[in-house]
C-alpha cells in the first residue's frame, strides 16, 4: 500500500513537472518569435520559398553545382575550389584564422571565411556586404588574385573543353543553353542554395517542445534577455548588415585592415553551426565561443556577461549544429 501511494505522488509529480515545462516552453517560443527569432520551416514547400524563390533549383542543376563547388580546375593553378576554403563537414569553412589562396597566399586583409552554410538566408554575402546573392557573389574568389586567381576567359575554357561537362550543361538548361562564366558561377550559386542545416532548435520553434533540454531553454532565455538577438535575428540568426564596435573597441581591431563597407558595417555571422565554425570574427582573432560571447558583450551590447551565463549561452547555441544534406564528395568528370 505504502509503495502504491509513493508510486502514484511519484506520477503525479513528473506529471506537473511536465506540464509546467511545456508551459514553458510555450511561453519560452512565443518570446523567441516576438524577437525576430524564425525557424527554417519543416515543409519543404516552404522552404523552397524563401530558398528558390524565383524557381532556379531543379536536381540537375544542383548536381551539376555541386561538382562545380569541389572542382579545384576553376583556380589558376588547378590546386583550390570552393570546397577548400568551405569545407562541408567542418562547418563550411576551413578553420584557420585567414585562409589561404592562389600559391599558398594567405588574405591580405586578414579575412576570416564565412560559412556557406546557410547562407541562402542572409540579407548581404561578403563581410562587407558587396554582392546581394550567391549567384554574383561566386563569381568573387575565382577572380580574387589572393583565392583562386582565375580570369573569366580560363576558367569558361576549362569547363568547355571538358565534355562531361557540356552535356551536364545541356540537360541542366537545355541544349542551346550559353555556357559561360556568369552561368558557371550562377550555377554553383544554385547548388549554395540547398545547404541548409534546420536544427533542434528549429524543432523547437517549430513546436517540439521537448526538443531543448531545459538547460538549452534557459540558454535561449538568456541569449534573448542579454539582447544578443539585436543582430542575430531571423532565419539566419545574422546575415544582416550591422555597425561594429557600438559599445566599446574590439581588442583585436589592428588585426588586418577590414573596417566594413563605406559606413563602417559589417555582416552580421550567422550563429547557425557556431560549435563549428571557429575562430570567429571577420578577422578569426578569438577561438573560444565562450570568449566571443562575452566580446559580443562588451564590444556591442555595453554588458558584462558573466561566465555563467556564458556559459548558458553556448550551450544554447550548440543547438544550432545542424542536419546537413549529403556531404560526399561528387566524381568529377
Amino acid at each position: 500500500m505504502q509503495v502504491s501511494k509513493i508510486l502514484t505522488v511519484t506520477i503525479a509529480s513528473t506529471a506537473i513537472l511536465l506540464s509546467s515545462s511545456l508551459i514553458e516552453g510555450d511561453a519560452l517560443i512565443k518570446k523567441a518569435k516576438h524577437n525576430g527569432l524564425v525557424a527554417i520551416p519543416e515543409k519543404q514547400s516552404e522552404l523552397l520559398k524563401l530558398t528558390d524563390p524565383n524557381g532556379t533549383i531543379s536536381p540537375e542543376k544542383v548536381s551539376l553545382g555541386k561538382q562545380l563547388f569541389f572542382d579545384s580546375r576553376l583556380s589558376l593553378d588547378g590546386k583550390i575550389s570552393c570546397h577548400t576554403c568551405h569545407l562541408l563537414n567542418a562547418g563550411g569553412v576551413d578553420g584557420i584564422p585567414t585562409s589561404i589562396g592562389h600559391r599558398g597566399t594567405p588574405n591580405p586583409h586578414h579575412i576570416n571565411a564565412p560559412t556557406v552554410y546557410n547562407a541562402v538566408f542572409f540579407d548581404r554575402q561578403f563581410w562587407d556586404g558587396r554582392s546581394p546573392d550567391l549567384e554574383d557573389q561566386a563569381q568573387g574568389p575565382m577572380q580574387d588574385k589572393a583565392e583562386m586567381a582565375i580570369t573569366k576567359d580560363v576558367a569558361t575554357k576549362r569547363i568547355t573543353d571538358i565534355p562531361a561537362y557540356v552535356e551536364s550543361f545541356k540537360k541542366a538548361y537545355g541544349k542551346d543553353v550559353k555556357i559561360d562564366f556568369e552561368k558557371i558561377a550562377s550555377t554553383i550559386g544554385i547548388y549554395e542554395r540547398t545547404l541548409v542545416t534546420p536544427s533542434r532548435y528549429d524543432d523547437f520553434l517549430n513546436g517540439k517542445k521537448d526538443a531543448l533540454t531545459p538547460k538549452e531553454q534557459e540558454g535561449l532565455a538568456i541569449f534573448i534577455e542579454t539582447g544578443c538577438t539585436a543582430c542575430h535575428v531571423g532565419i539566419a540568426l545574422g546575415g544582416k548588415m550591422q555597425p561594429f564596435d557600438l559599445s566599446s573597441a574590439f581588442k583585436h581591431n589592428d588585426v588586418g585592415d577590414f573596417k566594413g563597407d563605406k559606413d563602417g558595417m559589417i555582416k552580421a555571422p550567422s550563429l547557425r553551426n557556431i560549435s563549428q565554425t571557429a575562430p570567429y570574427f571577420h578577422n578569426g582573432t578569438v577561438s573560444s565561443l565562450i570568449e566571443a560571447i562575452k566580446t559580443m558583450g562588451e564590444v556591442q551590447l555595453l554588458v558584462d556577461i558573466s561566465d555563467s551565463d556564458a556559459k548558458k549561452i553556448a550551450t544554447f547555441l550548440k543547438t544550432l549544429e545542424g542536419r546537413k544534406p549529403d556531404i560526399t564528395a561528387p566524381k568529377l568528370p
